[in-house]
Parts: structure tokens; C-alpha cells; sequence
């Protein structure tokens, strides 16, 4: 059984549709692609499969669950994890306290215990380390590259330990070392059992590390398959880049 289940979902902003009949899955253990040209209802895609935006038809199924309906906290206890286009860090505070901020919110009230502080400051540590950002604790969040900061909010994430994560153009601000590092992460965390929903610019990113790729234009997905079948697919050329610059980043 998939991990996420977009069925036939529809959203419409007055007389615009944003999102036209889309269906598409998400399985644990694999990395999956959304892409797109600006405005191709992407964004609007990971706002309603994270409850915060309400389809005008069509249904979310998340674990087996329908959670159309459920709102958007609920959903994190259940597993789902997001980042967002726009960065969402605390800038005044450190990159440390970021993800500590995570994971008291994540734990609730034990993280005002006593032996619970003490672990915590061990996750927080292990987070910033498997991100990468270790050297970068001390420093205002407000403070860090673009790049780094993407990071910042992947260990957030990482701190409620999601079954799903929604990563919304992740690689952004990233240089060629960093993404491939960061393409290596995305392996990592969906061999782990966890599975990973991007949407993504960065095509040989996307074409490097994706199991399996949705291409959306105006709304609707036009094709559905392997990075070869997604690179060769005439539909996704015309659409996504033109045949020049699809032979040239794809």
C-alpha cells in the first residue's frame, strides 16, 4: 500500500484552477519527484496534502487513512513532516535552539523533565550532525546562507521523526558539493523506511536521486514514471523546458 495517496484532487481559486484532477502516490522507502513549470499547481499539491489548503474535490489518503478533512497538526502526529519555499526558522535564534525548539514541541510536555533535557541536548546534536550543520550551532539562524539555512529546516523536520517528508524545493541556495550530499541524505532517509515527496528545480538533483517522477503542467499531471521515462517523455519536454534545455539539464 502507497504511503500517500493523491486521488483525483482538484482546487480551484474563483475561476482559476490550480490543481486539475491530480492524482499521484508517495511509498515509503523511495524518493519521489514533483515537477513543473512556475505555476504548475506544485506548491498548491503539497498545500493540500499537508492540510493547509482544502481541495475543492478529490481526496488525500495518508497511512491508509482518508485525512481530506484532518487538520494540519493532526496530520504531523500521524507522520507527516514539511518545508516549506519560503524559510520558516526562528532568526533570532541559533541553529542549535532551532532544532531544539523542534524537539521540545515534537515531545510536549516530557521536555520539561529533567532526564528528557538531558537526552534532548544528544538529538539535537545528532540532528544538527546528520544535516551537516554541526559547525554551525552557535550561529543565528538569520545569520547562516540560504543554502545552510535549507538544511536548518530539514533538521526541524527530522526532529519529529516523520514517516513523510514533504521537501519544497530543498536544494535551493545549495552549491554542487552540498546538493550531492544532500541528494546522498535523501537516499539515506528514505532507506530508512521513511518516504520522501520533493518538489524540486534542480533537475539533475531530481533526475540523480528520484525513484519515481510526477511532471504537473497547468494542474494536471501529464506523466508519471522512472527519471528515463520522465527525460524521454515528449509531453514533459514541450511542457516542463522546451527539447534544448530538457537535453541540457536532463
Amino acid at each position: 500500500m502507497s504511503l500517500l495517496e493523491v486521488d483525483d484532487v482538484v482546487v480551484r481559486f474563483g475561476g482559476v484552477t490550480a490543481v486539475d484532477h491530480a492524482s499521484f502516490t508517495a511509498s515509503a522507502g523511495r524518493v519521489i519527484g514533483l515537477i513543473g513549470p512556475n505555476g504548475a499547481g506544485k506548491t498548491t499539491c503539497f498545500n493540500v496534502i499537508s492540510g493547509l489548503q482544502r481541495p475543492t474535490s478529490g481526496r488525500v489518503r495518508f497511512r491508509g487513512r482518508d485525512v481530506t478533512s484532518t487538520p494540519v497538526h493532526r496530520r504531523a502526529k500521524r507522520g507527516m513532516g514539511r518545508t516549506f519555499q519560503r524559510l520558516e526558522a526562528f532568526g533570532s535564534l541559533s541553529v542549535a535552539d532551532n532544532v531544539r525548539a523542534a524537539v521540545d514541541i515534537h515531545h510536549g510536555l516530557s521536555g520539561l523533565l529533567t532526564p528528557w533535557r538531558r537526552s534532548r541536548e544528544a538529538r539535537v546534536d545528532a540532528l544538527l550532525d546528520r544535516v551537516g550543520l554541526a559547525h554551525y550551532a552557535d550561529e543565528r539562524a538569520d545569520a547562516i546562507p540560504t543554502g545552510t539555512a535549507r538544511l536548518l529546516e530539514l533538521a526541524r523536520c527530522l526532529a519529529a521523526d516523520p514517516r513523510l517528508l514533504l521537501l519544497d524545493e530543498p536544494s535551493s541556495g545549495l552549491n554542487e558539493t552540498e546538493t550531492t550530499a544532500f541528494g546522498a541524505l535523501l537516499r539515506e532517509l528514505a532507506a530508512e523506511g521513511r518516504g520522501v515527496l520533493m518538489v524540486e528545480h534542480d533537475m539533475a538533483l531530481v533526475m540523480s536521486v528520484c525513484d519515481e517522477i510526477h511532471a504537473l503542467d497547468f494542474g494536471r499531471v501529464i506523466a508519471t514514471g522512472t527519471p528515463a521515462e520522465i527525460r524521454d517523455d515528449p509531453a514533459v519536454r514541450r511542457a516542463y523546458l522546451g527539447d534544448a534545455d530538457t537535453e541540457r539539464v536532463m
